[in-house]
């Protein structure tokens, strides 16, 4: 009846506003319900209700698969759907960076592959993977001046100028031993995504920012705990610089070494696991 009504008082032009209005209302409110569901849900299980939803998958070319498939060791603990989705999240990476060389670097697939790999990876967990606040992804053959603190640098992240810094051999090094908890691409990456994740108010940043704060409030009613970790010599000693390096350190360790992590400091290893959402084989 009420659909009569407006039909006969309404002409075409005003109907149309009003069918304009009530599928935008309904849309709003459609979304806010989902948000509220996912909020709750998030409270209770910490974790986003759902990552990887996609209306168009993006592909690699057969290069940039080759090299995916040869070179990055994580790619093959996943299942063929995470496979695809993985492809999907490094061709997306790709084409959202700007990839600089400098010093006679030209910018291959294989550098492109690696690093998007790499932050990917950190990210698999995360619903929003892009890491807004890089924008582009300087490299350069070896360690770098950095006018920052006028200082060669293996690797920086400024986010003034929204730029990930890497010497292509210091990242190189840090695949070569898969087990000696020294990345150079994951560190800098972390330290990315960290200060994204106080920036952002999705849902991932929101997770891997809260989870940060438990893990900060573990070390201040375990004063012991603090101790504890420098004797095990498990994390190397520039992981106790500060909050942000001891981050980028366990998430190193987290990444090449979780079974020992995870046997020696469960706890941890569960804040670290909680924070990326990382639901892998073998983690």
């Amino acid at each position: 009846m009420f659909l009569i009504l407006v039909a006969e008082k309404y002409p075409l032009g005003s109907k149309i506003i009003l069918g304009i209005f009530f599928v935008a209302m309904a849309y709003i409110l459609f979304n806010y319900a989902i948000r509220m569901i996912e909020m709750g849900y998030v409270l209770k299980y910490k974790r986003p209700l759902y990552n990887h939803f996609y209306f168009h998958l993006r592909r690699l070319n057969k290069n940039q698969k080759a090299v995916l498939k040869s070179q990055f060791t994580f790619y093959k603990r996943l299942t063929t759907k995470e496979k695809k989705y993985f492809e999907h999240r490094v061709a997306s990476f790709i084409k959202d960076k700007d990839f600089i060389g400098r010093d006679g670097i030209v910018i291959s697939d294989e550098i492109k592959v690696l690093i998007a790999s790499t932050a990917v990876m950190l990210t698999f967990g995360f619903r929003d993977f892009y890491i807004g606040i890089i924008s582009k992804i300087v490299i350069y053959p070896s360690n770098f001046y950095s006018n920052t603190n006028k200082a060669y640098h293996k690797g920086e992240f400024n986010p003034r100028l929204k730029a990930l810094v890497l010497s292509w051999e210091g990242f190189v090094q840090g695949f070569d031993d898969a087990n000696d908890n020294l990345n150079l691409g994951i560190h800098e990456l972390t330290h990315a995504i960290h200060i994204n994740s106080m920036k952002e108010r999705d849902v991932s940043s929101i997770i891997f920012s809260d989870t940060f704060k438990e893990l900060s409030a573990l070390f201040s009613e375990n004063e012991s705990l603090r101790d504890e970790l420098k004797e095990s010599n498990y994390f190397r000693n520039y992981a106790f610089t500060n909050q942000f390096e001891f981050l980028a350190v366990t998430i190193e360790n987290f990444i090449e070494t979780p079974q020992e992590f995870r046997s020696q400091f469960p706890e941890i290893y569960g804040k670290i696991k909680q924070m990326l959402n990382f639901n892998v084989l073998g983690y």
